[in-house]
């Protein structure tokens, strides 16, 4: 029997962040860099080898890769599903889920105003 190829989430197939390790400079493929004059979508990896960082100078050996940021973590085919809360990211996942306590614990707290 042969093994299924395993499948990538969209945030690992997405164009991964990378973070300067001396200055904390991120570079976004999606935007590119307009002082390098690098446009906006190319890779890390393509980047010229001449390229340094627009912050501090370094090389693009001192990048350290830190993931796709802005892309859903789920699989294509449930995007659809869950009510649309498979579409955020991360972040607004985390925003719903702790906003959502808060306000569950805010409403209870006011329940002690009812004497």
């Amino acid at each position: 029997m042969t093994e299924r190829p395993q499948e990538k989430t969209l945030a690992e197939l997405a164009p991964a962040n990378h973070e300067c390790r001396l200055c904390g400079y991120v570079y976004e493929p999606e935007k590119g860099d307009s002082k390098g004059n690098v446009p906006p979508g190319t890779p890390f990896s393509e980047l010229p080898s001449a390229w340094k960082c627009p912050v501090c100078g370094a090389k693009t050996n001192q990048f350290v890769s830190i993931g796709a940021t802005n892309a859903p973590s789920g699989f294509q085919e449930n995007l659809n599903y869950g009510l649309g809360v498979n579409n955020l990211t991360p972040n607004q996942k985390n925003l719903l889920i702790f906003g959502g306590l808060a306000l569950g614990f805010l409403f209870f707290l006011s329940l002690y105003g009812l004497n």
